[in-house]
């Protein structure tokens, strides 16, 4: 007996099992079964058998002993490599390099804390791949003091590679809860969080033109945000060398003190924003008028109130629109409110409230919606009477929409529309920040005890986010990122609102890459990833008990993911160190 293919013209073929014997000079088929309805791996099974061949149950054959997740941890070594981030840290190869390395790919991969972190690594291939499955904490912490040695000398070097003289430099500040009692740097101060009660880390990052990180500075939690300005400046200038750059920084950053102070510096130039008290100044003087936005949106002007400085004055109508939305908003909860508790004021016959205590209610109602300014109040014979300020609502409308760009550059070297749009490269700084503190690094909570594991661990989430930043440029195919704004961005109108690109556009709408792959987030692309396992084997019945590992087979996502990995660039070995 065998298995025949016999075509069947434009319909598939069919497959029969037949025998044949010699009959004089003519051979006699026949078909004792139609197999067509069968699946293919059956019908190979069953050629193999008529063969004479001994089939054996592919549980019997193979056995897997051990399955770990390995793509996402290879994608991102090979990032790391290939962007030279491991010669940056240390030229060498050593144990210490290797467990900041295991570190670093376990905050993109799962962050946790340190002890956590030496578990899970073993449950993937990086423990492996990288040697350190022996590694305990204490070598860990060990691995965070050796880092921290290292930081001035990696940040020059990320300086010198991302940043140029006379290019601009972002920078802002934020801070992360601690929950601890130990560390120094843990104080109270200016809670970003929403986290009552607890002291806070301040960190501020430096960043190139595009938002790529460069550099962080760890400050005590009572720290205001300018104050760490002067640092910045200093590590600009000494560290990497640049006589001549600009900082970008936003209007509570770059305060007027520490502006008179950066003049000090000629070669440090600077870009921020003005108060709406300033612009205000500027309206009442003359110095800004209305009339400039009849026909355009942005116009630059000069006052004597800023010497020495050019100002961009930029009006912004979608802005406009929910700034006044958001007043009428907040006026009419305030209103609400006001009007309840004057009504319970009034109910109290047998016994009133004191002054004091009406005075309390309302103050914690002014406070929550930021609108004592506009609203008169006052307190008569155990009753409350309000009004609202009509003219510093009008006032306020004036400029709804309204912001000025200030900057020491001249024309020459950098132009108004150039100056708005680099003040709006902030944005990156900010999602810096969300990165840090969101899901993919998870900065917060800060468990560390000493403040030097604090300052280093602060260091190992930037360069995590370093290398999720150059990940997210080369997998924007694959994310719901617009693969058109950076192109744009030099060349766009740096008033209006930021357009969605067609293609952006349609890719978010069909969830679908013009290849037909799913369009992933970051998180989820490196979920993914994560499937394609590495396999450890074991023959059945084998005498020696040997092993083999196997990949399984990538995806079509897995595989074009890989590929991308090719538009990072190729970065050479650094000096040695």
């Amino acid at each position: 007996m065998y298995i025949e293919t016999v075509p069947n013209r434009g319909s598939p073929p069919a497959i029969l099992l037949r025998d044949a014997r010699r009959e004089g000079g003519k051979i006699r088929k026949r078909t004792l079964a139609n197999l067509s309805h069968w699946p293919a791996d059956q019908i190979a099974c069953f050629r193999a058998l008529l063969r004479g061949e001994r089939l054996v149950p592919a549980q019997d054959l193979l056995r897997i002993e051990r399955s770990r997740p390995h793509g996402h941890v290879q994608a991102i070594l090979q990032a790391i490599r290939q962007l030279g981030l491991d010669q940056l840290i240390a030229s060498k190869r050593c144990r210490q390099r290797d467990l900041v390395l295991a570190l670093l790919v376990e905050r993109l991969i799962q962050p946790r804390s340190k002890l956590a972190s030496t578990r899970h690594w073993l449950d993937t291939t990086l423990a492996e791949t990288l040697g350190v499955a022996d590694a305990d904490v204490e070598e860990v912490y060990a691995a965070l003091d050796w880092l921290l040695a290292r930081q001035e000398r990696v940040e020059k070097k990320l300086a010198a590679r991302h940043l140029r003289p006379a290019g601009q430099v972002c920078y802002d500040v934020s801070s992360s809860y601690y929950t601890g009692q130990h560390c120094l740097l843990a104080c109270y101060g200016h809670d970003r969080d929403g986290k009552k009660g607890l002291p806070i880390i301040v960190y501020g990052v430096l960043t190139d033109g595009r938002g790529c990180p460069v550099a962080v500075q760890v400050y005590p939690g009572n720290t205001a945000d300018p104050a760490t300005l002067p640092d910045q400046a200093d590590k600009l200038r000494r560290q990497f060398g640049l006589d001549r750059v600009v900082l970008v920084g936003d209007r509570g950053m770059l305060t007027q003190a520490r502006i008179e102070a950066l003049r000090e510096h000629p070669g440090l130039g600077w870009i921020s924003a003005l108060r709406s008290e300033a612009i205000r100044d500027l309206l009442g003087r003359g110095d800004l008028q209305l009339s400039l936005f009849d026909q355009q949106n942005l116009a630059e002007i000069r006052s004597d109130g800023f010497p020495g400085e050019r100002l961009m004055a930029c009006f912004n109508p979608l802005l406009a629109e929910q700034r006044r939305r958001k007043r009428e908003e907040l006026l009419a909860a305030t209103q609400k409110d006001l009007e309840r508790i004057a009504a319970a004021v009034a109910r109290r016959k047998r016994r009133p409230l004191s002054n004091e205590q009406i005075g309390a209610q309302v103050g914690r109602v002014i406070h929550r919606y930021k609108m004592a300014k506009h609203f008169d109040w006052s307190i008569q014979a155990g009753q409350l009477h309000w009004s609202r300020h009509e003219e510093s609502i009008r006032a306020e409308a004036q400029l709804d929409g309204i912001y000025v760009v200030r900057t020491s550059e001249p024309a020459e070297r950098l132009g108004a529309a150039d100056a708005v749009r680099s003040y709006k490269s902030l944005a990156q700084v900010e999602r810096a920040f969300r990165c840090l503190k969101g899901l993919d690094l998870r900065i917060r909570p800060i468990y560390l005890r000493t403040q030097e594991h604090v300052r280093a661990h602060i260091f190992l989430c930037l360069l995590a986010y370093y290398v999720e930043w150059h990940l997210r440029a080369a997998w924007a195919e694959l994310l719901f990122e617009d693969e058109q704004l950076p192109a744009a961005r030099p060349v766009r109108d740096p008033v209006a609102p930021a357009a969605v690109s067609p293609q952006a556009r349609h890719k978010k709408a069909a969830r679908q890459t013009p290849q037909g792959l799913a369009v992933q987030s970051f998180e989820t692309l490196l979920s993914h990833l994560a499937t394609q396992a590495r396999n450890t084997c074991r023959l059945a019945g084998e005498a020696s008990g040997a092993t083999f590992e196997q990949v399984t087979e990538a995806t079509p996502l897995q595989k074009r993911a890989m590929d991308l990995l090719g538009l990072l660039p190729v970065q050479g070995n650094a000096d040695s160190t």
